[in-house]
């Protein structure tokens, strides 16, 4: 069976489904831009919850030892599975050393993102793959460490001429559109041809998710995390085309 996956979600679509299929992680908490410490902590979860902390706003001035005071009561009153430190701006020395100071001091097992991973001893929160790099080798580099996945509905362009191959992010793809399927990358594909280039979109729906889920376990993933808004919409999508 494949890994569960954490569904990232905000307040208020936890208000409208408290009890998703999968498991939740609570995505509204930074540091606050008016005062020290952590603002939009959840005042309930389910048991078994990841809470996500961002740096939408950077921690500057922000005391790691508050940070991680307010994280462990959070935690272990809401008994928490495990925090996610989803931080995004690179290069900043603060962050690195809240970082350091968090994965060492929290009483539950925290990820951190791979800016700022490479040299602390926890698993390691990485972006979605692309859907035309095989799992195995998107995951080599960290081999031997604990790895977080994220799980979106990512997609690409590859455009092929005589200069080499150029590769475009494809934004919002319809992940139940028509195509053919590629077991090895877990996608689906089609092709366009002319005189001088040829062209590929790739992304993935429900089962292709499915499947980089099952071989991601095999490959030592041990967790997954995916807005909730992306793959609930897979999942709408898949049920409504049969029939509920």
């Amino acid at each position: 069976m494949a890994i569960a996956t954490f569904l990232a979600m905000t307040a208020a679509e936890i208000c409208k489904n408290p009890q998703p299929a999968d498991k939740i992680a609570w995505m509204a908490c930074h540091f606050s831009p008016y005062r020290l410490g952590l603002s939009n902590l959840p005042k309930t979860l389910p048991p078994g919850s990841l809470l996500m902390v961002d740096d939408i706003t950077p921690p500057h001035g922000h005391d790691p030892v508050l940070i991680a005071e307010q994280l462990t009561f959070c935690a272990e009153s809401l008994q928490c599975s495990g925090i996610l430190l989803d931080f995004q701006r690179c290069n900043c020395p603060e962050t690195a050393a809240l970082a350091k100071h968090l994965t060492e001091a929290l009483p539950c097992p925290a990820a951190v993102s791979e800016s700022y991973a490479v040299n602390l001893d926890c698993p390691v929160f990485l972006p979605p793959v692309p859907p035309s790099v095989p799992l195995e080798e998107y995951l080599s580099p960290w081999q031997g460490r604990g790895i977080w996945l994220e799980i979106g509905l990512c997609g690409e362009i590859l455009t092929l001429t005589e200069q080499g191959c150029t590769v475009t992010p494809l934004h919002c793809p319809d992940p139940e559109a028509d195509g053919f399927s590629d077991e090895k990358l877990h996608c689906h594909y089609t092709i366009e041809t002319d005189e001088k280039s040829a062209g590929f979109t790739l992304w993935r729906n429900s089962e292709d998710i499915q499947q980089l889920l099952e071989e991601a376990e095999t490959l030592g993933v041990t967790g997954t995390v995916g807005l909730f808004q992306e793959l609930s919409l897979a999942a709408d999508l898949r049920k409504n085309m049969h029939g509920g």
